[in-house]
């Protein structure tokens, strides 16, 4: 017998009984790598932060390096940018638990104290509804609907007082988050300050250990993945930021005490790709509706005309063309990704399918040629 399809042979066999211990013992397989994940967690955290911070810092090292490149102290530029970033970082987070978070925790007071008369009125419209419908109904009626949401409140003010016996734990718990997220940040930091470094030391780490015929389009196939998620985080993050913002300012006009809680609501749903506009859109419009239903229809046509302009004038130009993928590979994406992983896996499917697909386009160019204009790849 020929050695190589000796060798391929065993090979093949090899994977297949590799393959069949695997999912014959796949909960022993995700332990191991939940066990991994939880033990490298600061270093992922810290790339994650590291990655979210990199075009900020690479901006404001553009800044200082133009500014610096002529003096004595042009090899600071780096280390002024990645402080800049932080920074940067840390007054908006101080200007949100400043301005935005009491105005959002005075809305949803503001809704929970006037929820009984909120309920009467619901119930009130709806039951003359369906008088005007003329449908033989028996009157609807939410009153203890009411009263559940008052047991549930109440359920969670006696969880909240009973939580002495479990102090130890949530020390425990609070000091491994600490350490997490002091380690996190000091990763970052090294990350952001010697990124050209660890570029050039993984470079080197490809070509020395990856034969060159694959290092080429391993880099490629990184470079693209990087890039890809770099456009989408920036991207998402902007548009919730305008979608939310546009929201409060023309909720101003509809209901100004909830305005905040409605431009959170909608600028936090914003952040899932495909279904987060009908979450933010159905939520807010929920809590409108016990207010006014006639509000709750000003609201929707207000967030459909605003969507529209957003997504088609602000949102283009702001941050650019999309990510190349198609409506009905994004819908894929997020069912698969939210089924698998749940809310991360909804956050993250886009981007992952983003890529896959670009590198599926580029190999059937590669084998097809260019597609006609008649199709595309």
């Amino acid at each position: 017998m020929d050695k190589k399809l000796f060798k391929s042979i065993i090979l093949i066999i090899t994977y297949a009984v590799l393959l069949v211990i695997i999912l014959a013992r796949l909960d022993v397989v995700f332990f191991g790598i939940g066990t991994v994940l939880s033990v490298f967690q600061p270093l992922i955290v810290g790339f994650c932060l590291a990655f979210v911070l990199n075009r900020p810092c690479q901006f404001f090292f553009r800044l200082y390096s133009r500014g610096l490149d002529k003096t004595p102290a042009r090899g600071a530029a780096r280390p002024l940018a990645v402080l800049t970033a932080y920074l940067a970082l840390i007054l908006i987070v101080a200007a949100v638990f400043s301005f935005v978070l009491p105005k959002l925790v005075e809305s949803i007071q503001t809704f929970v104290l006037n929820l009984g008369g909120y309920i009467t009125n619901a119930q009130d419209s709806i039951n003359k509804l369906l008088a005007y419908l003329n449908l033989d109904m028996e009157q609807l009626d939410l009153s203890n609907l009411n009263a559940t949401l008052k047991d549930l409140l109440n359920n969670a003010l006696r969880f909240l007082s009973n939580l002495g016996p479990r102090l130890v734990e949530f020390t425990t718990s609070l000091v491994s988050i600490l350490v997490t997220g002091v380690l996190a940040l000091v990763f970052s930091i090294y990350m952001l300050s010697g990124r050209d470094k660890l570029l050039g030391q993984c470079r080197r780490l490809l070509k020395a250990y990856v034969p060159a015929k694959a290092a080429g389009p391993i880099s490629q196939v990184v470079s693209l993945t990087a890039a890809t998620f770099t456009k989408f985080v920036t991207g998402q993050c902007i548009e919730a930021c305008i979608l939310g913002g546009l929201c409060s300012l023309g909720m101003l006009f509809i209901q100004p005490d909830y305005a905040p809680l409605i431009g959170v609501t909608v600028g936090a749903a914003a952040l899932i790709p495909v279904a987060g506009a009908y979450i933010g859109a159905i939520v807010s419009a929920i809590l409108l509706l016990m207010v006014s239903p006639l509000k709750a229809l000003i609201f929707l046509i207000f967030l459909i005309i605003l969507q529209q302009v957003e997504g088609n004038v602000i949102y283009p130009r702001v941050v650019g063309t999309s990510l190349g993928l198609p409506g009905i590979w994004v819908l894929a994406a997020v069912t698969v990704g939210g089924s698998l992983l749940g809310l991360v896996g909804v956050l993250i499917s886009v981007p992952i399918a983003s890529v896959l697909y670009t590198l599926l386009r580029w190999d059937i160019h590669k084998r097809l040629g260019p597609p006609s204009d008649s199709s595309a790849a």
